[in-house]
């Protein structure tokens, strides 16, 4: 079942949702919303050419433990170089910005000027972060998502040049496990991030790595 949300800061059940994880439309994008769909393992999917924002909310969840990261040989070859400099929130609106141009053209796109306002507004107050990688001056790879107690939550990732993404990644995960984050969302399934390490788990498992953060 598909629920359409009114202007009360609430969210169905996402038990109730449809099969594929869909759950609600209509609300907006505030941060209260926001941080409120996220602590709930909720989030938006915001088609702008429909003007429809979507909440997604998949019983079936794919995510990266820090412990778990996996850094091939090659990658291991890649770091070692020294090549690239990886710096965190040095430059989100730049990263969510790329992000969001790159993939403009491609249908059911959702980096709308809408969404990377709310985005910035969540940086802004502390809840969202960018993970950069840096060829001398040129930014050249990185990632943003949400951050709420010791988990984040993935949005998009960009590379310029081959595997920037991965390695923003990576010393993403190591930056958690040293500082005591526990999960890493990566919302959707996808080759590379399975050979990095991720791997299926229960909406109600997932759950509770994200409740555990409120019991501190």
């Amino acid at each position: 079942m598909v629920f359409q949300l009114t202007n009360k800061l609430a969210f169905p059940d996402p038990h109730y949702g449809d099969p594929d994880g869909l759950l609600a439309v209509g609300g907006d994008l505030s941060i209260d919303r926001l941080i409120l769909a996220y602590s709930n393992g909720i989030f938006p999917w915001y088609a702008f050419r429909e003007e429809l924002i979507q909440w997604w909310c998949p019983m079936d969840r794919f995510v990266i433990f820090p412990d778990e990261i996996h850094i091939s040989h090659s990658m291991r070859t890649l770091i070692n170089k020294g090549k690239y400099e990886i710096t965190f929130n040095e430059a989100f609106e730049d990263v969510i910005q790329t992000c969001g141009e790159l993939r403009m053209e491609q249908e059911g796109a959702w980096l709308g000027t809408q969404m990377m306002e709310a985005y910035t507004h969540l940086h802004e107050q502390g809840f969202a972060a960018s993970v950069e990688v840096w060829e001398e001056e040129q930014l050249v790879g990185g990632l943003y998502g949400v951050t709420l107690g010791r988990c984040f939550f993935g949005e998009s990732m960009f590379s310029l040049v081959p595997s920037a993404s991965k390695l923003a990644l990576i010393r993403l995960a190591q930056f958690f496990r040293e500082h005591g984050g526990v999960m890493i969302d990566c919302q959707f399934e996808t080759p590379h991030l399975k050979t990095m390490g991720g791997r299926h788990i229960s909406y109600d498992e997932y759950m509770t790595y994200i409740e555990q953060d409120y019991r501190f």
